[in-house]
């Protein structure tokens, strides 16, 4: 099957409008400063749009999770409409936390304290003794305090800023480029939280860059372009950021330090799953894996149950598109595979974390096909255990655990005082981007709404 239209799909990716750097420093107090850990709470993440829960996970009424963000539980319900909506886990009573499940199915929330009911709408239709309040009967006066909320890719976002733009403004160009890969029945079949003991930031900064990948991931060369002078890198005006990594061949990687070039056994898998010979392109025909595998990827995706192939460009067929999301989100984009990595803060101590480390597929229409994580193979349709430890009590994967092992010692490193602030190179500017992203917020400059259709295509280079 060819993309309806042929021209479009051999086009690469429009950049987006490079931002203006402000030069500032990024110091190490930002990793572990109390004060500054605050002031990012009360102006960052209270005020940006968060992605935490996932539609299908709740699909009767009176299904919930929660989700902790920092201080706050955030509970995200299904209504007897089919919609959902979003609410502070806080009884107006006096304070108790209504659940703390992380999933689960009410008719209503009754609080453990004191015995108030809470319907999933929010509305109090019961409070013990309701004669005995001087201001008067509670219910019908006090509701759940809601939360800006939509769904957008399958997932539940929120924002506690009532006046918020809209989510879809505040996305800018992912919106649509998300929309292509039709992400919303996508299964999970990958599901680890981690408390770390690393800045949420350190997380981030690592995800915001690519040039760790030779000394950290060497494994990766063996199907990933990994030079910064075959890679896209672009900056929204929202904060934002995409990297685009050529995949599907050998890194050049391999010739330019005086290796062979070699098709590797990351690759061979690869290149047998769409039913190609990897002997075929041995003795010099390495760097022509990635077209075929794309042509193959046309050929044989849409008989596999892979219709959103034809909303993609060839190169997005075999390439990586990592995106970071502001604040907290970074996610490694394949047309088969997303690698869902997101940081939230600790509820009190600057110096912890807590990492998801996720992966949702496309479920293909033979469910005998094997689905390829960062930490094995799993069956497709196959459903998987949330697991939830302290870094160090079992493995996150190979790539996870490499990286979680160079960035705890970057932790310790940040409180040192010979440490005068960080020293980037140009492929590193998406963190130094990130980071005045998070100094406009709490300046109160990170609330404005940015223009309709800031986005004018440029073409890559």
């Amino acid at each position: 099957m060819t993309t309806p239209n042929p021209a479009w799909a051999k086009e690469p990716a429009p950049r987006y409008p490079a931002p203006t750097f402000k030069g500032s420093k990024i110091e190490g107090f930002r990793y572990h400063s109390k004060e500054f850990f605050e002031e990012e709470w009360e102006h960052m993440w209270t005020k940006v749009w968060l992605l935490l829960g996932r539609a299908d996970e709740i699909p009767e009424t009176g299904d919930y999770q929660q989700e902790e963000v920092g201080p706050e539980s955030i509970l995200m319900v299904r209504q007897e409409d089919g919609g959902i909506r979003a609410f502070y886990n806080v009884c107006q009573h006096r304070g108790a936390r209504l659940i703390f499940n992380d999933v689960g199915t009410v008719d209503a929330f009754t609080c453990p304290y004191h015995g108030w009911r809470w319907e999933i709408d929010g509305q109090l239709t019961f409070a013990l003794d309701p004669e005995d309040f001087p201001e008067g009967d509670p219910c019908g006066k006090l509701t759940l305090n809601e939360i800006r909320c939509e769904v957008f890719a399958g997932f539940i976002w929120v924002n506690m800023d009532p006046d918020c733009v809209s989510l879809q403004e505040y996305l800018g160009p992912l919106w649509d480029e998300w929309s292509a890969y039709e992400m919303d029945h996508w299964k999970r079949y990958l599901a680890q939280t981690c408390t770390a003991p690393i800045n949420w930031k350190v997380i981030i900064d690592n995800f915001n860059e690519s040039y760790h990948l030779p000394t950290v991931h060497p494994q990766a060369a063996g199907k990933t372009e990994e030079s910064y002078l075959s890679t896209q890198y672009d900056m929204a005006p929202e904060g934002h950021a995409r990297m685009w990594m050529q995949s599907g061949k050998p890194s050049k990687q391999m010739e330019w330090n005086g290796g062979q070039v070699k098709i590797e056994p990351v690759l061979e898998r690869q290149l047998r799953l769409w039913e190609l010979d990897p002997d075929e392109f041995r003795g010099g025909r390495e760097y022509e894996t990635r077209e075929a595998i794309q042509q193959a990827m046309r050929k044989l995706g849409p008989s596999r149950g892979y219709n959103h192939f034809q909303n993609l460009r060839d190169h997005q067929l075999t390439d990586v598109y990592h995106y970071f999301l502001f604040p907290n989100f970074a996610v490694s984009l394949w047309a088969t595979g997303f690698h869902f990595l997101r940081a939230r803060p600790h509820p009190t101590d600057p110096t912890q974390s807590v990492f998801d480390h996720w992966w949702y597929s496309p479920v293909p229409k033979d469910l005998d096909t094997p689905i390829y994580t960062p930490n094995g193979v799993f069956k497709a349709g196959e459903d998987v255990e949330h697991e939830v430890f302290n870094y160090g009590e079992q493995s996150l994967g190979l790539l996870i655990d490499q990286d979680m092992g160079v960035t705890t010692g970057q932790q310790l490193g940040f409180r040192s005082r010979a440490f005068k602030g960080v020293y980037l190179s140009g492929q590193e500017a998406r963190i130094r981007r990130y980071h005045e992203v998070i100094d406009e917020y709490i300046e109160g400059k990170g609330k404005r709404a940015v223009p309709s259709n800031p986005h004018t295509a440029v073409a890559a280079e």
